[in-house]
């Protein structure tokens, strides 16, 4: 039977060091700030965004709401990424995904300032991740806080992506090895999939990445030491396509016709022969969340710091 990786303790742990680094902004004058801009109603992301508003709230970052229509045009939306950009009282943007079709998605991240990008998607952000130029932000195991002294604030000019981050961060939290493990990887997403494999790369296990087009999905699954899906495929992971003791992080997120909400994994089936599996809802969600904020007052500090070095550190 599988060990739970309950995602929210570790981020109510990484909120309240944030929370404390937000206060010590404030008492220096300096208010953190995270934009949200949503573009209609999307659906598929409104519990991703309360969910975010509520993180905000808990740790004293000011949320700037940015809700425009579902017809508004992309340069109407480049304008506003700009303003975001120029805006002082503003740390980081999280862009709400779906975009409507008709915008280029990548455009539209990729007018983000590096510094800005908080969520870790912007070609620049990725770029930098797998040049290596900043996976020293995964390389504390535990001791994250210690990167954000006053020698290392400088050289954060780019973000890791939230939620691949995230999953490293839990691995590490329940004490699960990396280095030298077989990591198998579902889905290629610029989002999860990919920068998630350039990490566990980083950390040094042997990694390969599955997707639609692998033929006999279940015989790379059955050799994972680490199993990660994220392909919003609910139950594409059965129990016979797991080896016994196998760690599996479930990142899918499915919305069922009754309203429960799933993962990618067949949760019942699977946890018994994992050694450590992580729910959905509950696992993954949680610390994306907590990685963002975190981020954004990893952007503040940095912004205080070349304007006032003597202050941090």
């Amino acid at each position: 039977m599988a060990r739970i990786m309950d995602g929210r303790r570790l981020a109510e742990e990484i909120k309240e060091k944030v929370k404390a680094d937000v206060e010590k902004l404030r008492q220096s004058g300096i208010d953190v700030g995270l934009a949200l801009l949503e573009v209609g109603d999307i659906s598929a992301s409104r519990q991703y965004y309360l969910a975010t508003l509520k993180a905000c709230k808990r740790v004293g970052i000011t949320a700037y709401q940015y809700n425009l229509s579902g017809d508004v045009s992309t340069n109407e939306i480049l304008n506003v990424v700009h303003e975001i950009n120029s805006d002082a009282r503003i740390n980081g943007l999280l862009v709400l995904f779906p975009l409507p079709k008709r915008v280029n998605s990548r455009r539209v991240v990729n007018e983000i300032l590096p510094e800005k990008d908080v969520d870790g998607l912007g070609s620049i952000s990725v770029g930098r991740l797998a040049a290596d130029e900043s996976t020293f932000q995964i390389f504390k195991e535990g001791h994250y806080d210690q990167i954000y002294d006053g020698r290392q604030i400088p050289a954060i000019s780019s973000y890791l992506p939230c939620t691949p981050f995230g999953v490293i961060r839990l691995l590490e939290h329940h004490n699960i090895k990396i280095k030298g493990k077989h990591a198998v990887v579902i889905g290629k997403s610029l989002a999860v999939g990919k920068p998630l494999s350039l990490m566990l790369l980083a950390k040094e296990a042997t990694v390969t990445v599955c997707h639609k087009a692998t033929p006999d999905m279940g015989y790379f699954t059955k050799q994972a030491d680490i199993l990660c899906t994220a392909t919003g495929v609910s139950s594409l992971i059965k129990g016979d396509m797991v080896k016994e003791s196998a760690v599996v992080v479930d990142i899918g997120i499915n919305v069922l016709e009754d309203g429960r909400i799933v993962g990618d994994v067949d949760y019942e089936a699977v946890k018994e022969k994992a050694s450590f599996i992580t729910p959905v809802p509950g696992g993954v969600v949680p610390v994306t969340i907590a990685m963002l904020i975190e981020n954004t007052v990893r952007s503040a500090q940095r912004d205080e710091f070349l304007k006032n070095p003597f202050m941090v550190g």
